[in-house]
């Protein structure tokens, strides 16, 4: 599936209308691990969509450019964030080296290439910079109902989630440890509390759930409305969250190479060296 499932007008209306902002805890938690004070600071927002995360930093005084392979999605950010905002791929940033004091990626680099894009990355960060990825998510075992969504969620096509056995988080703290780059990673717990039908426009917005043909989706969300209406009646939905934040850090100064090995000549190139020198000094006698 692509990320370009998001450049359609209903699932970017979804998506602004009903996604959860990240909470004060993970910006906090991302200027510990990362070291970059934000107020001044370049951020490059890779993946940035409707602009939930830009608006984030842009409450905490960084400045921001926004990326995003989605144009709809993008249209969204620029009504609401100020700043920069380039129709780009993440896997080949538009921006010169060295540039960026953090390079981020909110719910969005797990639909970039794994390798080439975290090069990228390092390129586009300062030396001291660091380069983060965090994502939000129903922490599903902390509550049965919630639970229970999840399974019969999985039922689609292309779902990935808690419901999945062995389902992790994507694996950006690995790829950035294998670039190189010191990684740290925090959990971030917090409560959502939200509406049934804005529950329900988030449920829209998701990837599995917008690549389905509408009808199909109108089913399985008035299927879903209905399973919530029973455990939450007067439709006040209490959700627990948590945020998976991992961050690595590029170095001030290129880590050091071993010194050459030296390689002991052979005996018979020693020997020519020695003639060729006698026959130097020879003709200069």
């Amino acid at each position: 599936m692509s990320h370009l499932v998001f450049d359609v007008d209903r699932v970017a209306e979804a998506y602004d209308a009903a996604r959860p902002e990240y909470p004060p805890a993970l910006y906090a938690a991302l200027g510990e691990l990362s070291g970059v004070r934000f107020e001044g600071a370049l951020a490059v927002d890779v993946g940035a969509g409707t602009g939930i995360s830009t608006r984030g930093l842009l409450d905490r005084g960084v400045r921001v450019v926004a990326v995003d392979r989605a144009g709809r999605m993008l249209a969204y950010l620029r009504s609401r964030s100020e700043g920069a905002a380039l129709l780009a791929d993440g896997n080949a940033l538009p921006l010169r080296d060295d540039l960026a004091d953090l390079v981020t990626y909110a719910q969005s680099w797990h639909w970039l290439d794994r390798t080439v894009s975290i090069a990228e990355a390092i390129r586009v960060v300062r030396p001291g910079g660091a380069i983060a990825g965090w994502w939000n998510t129903v922490d599903a075992g902390k509550a049965d109902w919630l639970a229970a969504c999840q399974v019969r969620l999985a039922d689609c096509p292309g779902y990935t989630g808690p419901a999945l056995p062995g389902w992790s988080m994507p694996p950006i703290g690995a790829a950035m440890a294998a670039a190189g780059l010191p990684v740290a990673e925090r959990w971030v717990h917090w409560i959502r509390r939200i509406q049934l039908e804005d529950f329900l426009t988030d449920l829209r917005s998701h990837s599995y759930v917008a690549a389905l043909n509408l009808a199909h989706a109108d089913r399985l969300i008035d299927r879903e409305r209905g399973e919530l209406l029973r455990v939450f009646p007067d439709g006040d939905l209490t959700i627990p969250m948590r945020v998976y934040l991992a961050v690595g850090r590029k170095p001030l100064t290129p880590e050091p190479t071993d010194p050459p090995v030296a390689v002991a000549e052979p005996d018979d190139l020693k020997e020519l060296k020695q003639l060729a020198v006698g026959l130097t000094e020879g003709e200069g006698r």
